[in-house]
């Protein structure tokens, strides 16, 4: 039995969707096939690192190289990836714009990342702010929101999302030691008004292929607050409800809308939040190691047939 014959046979039984058999019969020729995702990926990660790197060079040598050569470098970066993606970009549309050139989103999200390290760099060397990081968050989310929606690009848009969510004070690496309810109603307000802003473009028709970027940062900062209260030691049973509310929500969502994200979503955080109480007070490290392999690996299992079914369905 050929490659091909086989291919046929799974195609046929609903093993593989008819784009998979298409890719597959593609490589069984020596085809060349696109690998742009991976790339791009690869691309924004090499980006990202180039920061953390400049980062790294600036906070060490900073003192050697002096204020005046670190702000000028820095902002000769940023000016340039500005005055780049503003002489290249196209015409505004509400309607969603391809890039006009291959590298054009990699500079948008490399200035952005070069404004971020700047204003780190001013505020650490001259306090002019007295330390308010509340205000640089917000005014880095409000310019982010303007390159987001002038020159289309969802990682900005991610940006954009994390500074404001940092404007209203949240803060993972802060989580563990603000368990109240004051930082969780913060982080639920925000889940609520980010929803609501993303509902309302969408509505209008400005930039309705953000939506989902909107939903699914809300969604997350929503389970990590609703998770917060649960691994309470206190009054944890009512955020348990909420939690499980919030799971059914979003498995429901994902499977009448067909986005797998969301009933991952639902089974990642309520299983963590289930296994936080059912293991409250267990004091064997091997009955919580064997809980976690067994179930580990059944929600596992569970995730890959649910994501083959939504790719078969597709």
């Amino acid at each position: 039995m050929t490659i091909l014959t086989r291919l046929e046979q799974w195609r046929n039984s609903g093993t593989i969707t008819s784009e998979q058999h298409t890719l597959l019969a593609g490589l069984s020729y020596n085809e060349p096939f696109s690998l742009f995702l991976e790339l791009n990926i690869l691309l924004y990660i090499g980006i990202f690192a180039f920061i953390a790197g400049l980062g790294w060079t600036v906070s060490t040598y900073s003192q050697k190289l002096g204020d005046v050569l670190v702000l000028a470098i820095l902002s000769t970066l940023f000016a340039t990836c500005f005055w780049y993606c503003v002489s290249r970009a196209p015409a505004w549309s509400p309607a969603e714009t391809p890039a006009p050139s291959l590298i054009f989103d990699y500079v948008l999200y490399l200035g952005s990342l070069v404004w971020s390290l700047e204003l780190t760099y001013i505020e650490n060397r001259f306090q002019l702010l007295s330390g308010q990081w509340d205000l640089y968050l917000l005014v880095t989310a409000c310019l982010f929101f303007f390159f987001t929606y002038r020159f289309d690009n969802r990682f900005v848009l991610s940006l954009a999302l994390s500074s404001l969510a940092g404007w209203f004070g949240l803060n993972i690496s802060r989580w563990p030691s603000h368990q109240d309810a004051t930082y969780r109603q913060y982080a639920m307000l925000y889940s609520l008004l980010v929803i609501i802003v993303g509902a309302a473009l969408k509505q209008r028709g400005v930039k309705p292929h953000f939506f989902g970027t909107y939903l699914n940062v809300a969604a997350n900062v929503l389970f990590w607050a609703l998770l917060s209260g649960v691994f309470n030691r206190e009054d944890y049973f009512g955020w348990l409800l909420f939690l499980l509310a919030a799971c059914a929500a979003s498995l429901a969502w994902g499977l009448t809308r067909r986005q797998f994200s969301f009933v991952a979503y639902a089974a990642l955080y309520g299983y963590i939040g289930v296994s936080a109480i059912l293991l409250r007070g267990l004091n064997s490290g091997t009955a919580a190691l064997s809980y976690f392999v067994f179930t580990g690996i059944a929600m596992l299992v569970m995730l890959v047939l649910i994501a083959r079914r939504f790719g078969r369905d597709n």
